[in-house]
């Protein structure tokens, strides 16, 4: 009966083995093999060992590439944070009717290709836009601001496709904490500041990094946001990804780029498993 069971058990698993070794676990021990192999003639690779790959990604052009990444990926975190937590707590405290509607006002995006939604930024920002137009007519400008194809109109576009993401994790925390709390901290003499940190800040915090991590790594690839709206002037490590596997046909090289963005990656996320751990959230306060 008990070897009846494990079998059965193993074809349930079997599939989901399957998957992670031929689209997980396949492609990425390529990716790491080929970011070592030699570029040959035309978009052919020719499998001889070098360094030479990795070494090419120390020149300041492409070490500037990963400087706008990460100075990207920080400042719009930390505008999606000061937008998007304020969001996500006070719609937990909202009434299940009105959490739903503001959850389909949250998903309604999503229903949309996000190419789409970012051609539809450039119809607002651009200097004959919809912004400037109501700007203008409410005499708030006397000319259109230059927003489009700015360093700005991609931080706008990352806030914009990533905000939802930090909202939901701050939600899913908010909703979940125990408000008898809060007012027992009120009873005990705090504030609403002192309250809001030694109580609420506390429990939603794990919510709060799940979004910062869902927020950060992202943007570190998103570069189609950079190039329709930053006007190819940001230039992103997705970017420079691109420009190799389409322009260059430099393949070994466009993988090592791929295989350095998924360490620093990956260590974010070690990062973010290390501090959201019980006994380190307990040692932080």
């Amino acid at each position: 009966m008990k070897k009846k069971k494990s079998f059965g058990l193993f074809l349930t698993v079997l599939p989901l083995y399957f998957f992670t070794l031929c689209f997980v676990l396949g492609p990425l021990l390529y990716m790491i093999a080929l970011s070592f192999a030699t570029r040959g003639d035309g978009s052919s690779v020719v499998w001889n060992f070098t360094l030479d790959n990795y070494r090419k990604i120390g020149e300041p052009v492409y070490l500037q590439s990963f400087v706008q990444s990460f100075q990207l990926a920080f400042t719009s975190t930390g505008l999606i944070i000061l937008l998007g937590y304020p969001f996500g707590y006070y719609m937990a405290k909202l009434s299940p009717k009105w959490k739903k509607r503001m959850m389909l006002l949250i998903m309604v995006p999503f229903w949309t290709s996000s190419l789409i939604r970012m051609y539809g930024w450039i119809i607002i920002l651009q200097a004959k836009g919809v912004l400037n137009g109501i700007l203008m007519k409410l005499g708030i400008l006397e000319e259109p601001l230059k927003i489009l194809y700015s360093y700005p109109a991609v931080v706008i576009g990352m806030i914009y496709a990533l905000l939802p993401f930090l909202v939901l994790a701050v939600y899913s925390s908010a909703e979940k904490m125990d408000w008898s709390l809060l007012e027992a901290a009120r009873d005990l003499g705090a504030n609403g500041i002192q309250a809001f940190f030694t109580v609420t800040f506390k429990l939603t915090l794990p919510g709060l990094l799940t979004g910062i991590i869902l927020t950060f790594i992202p943007s570190m690839g998103l570069f189609f946001i950079a190039d329709i709206l930053g006007g190819n002037k940001i230039v992103l490590v997705g970017s420079v990804i691109q420009d190799q596997l389409t322009r260059g046909s430099n393949w070994p090289f466009a993988a090592a780029l791929a295989v350095v963005l998924m360490v620093l990656t990956s260590l974010m996320i070690l990062v973010y498993r290390k501090v959201t751990h019980v006994k380190d959230l307990e040692g932080l306060f």
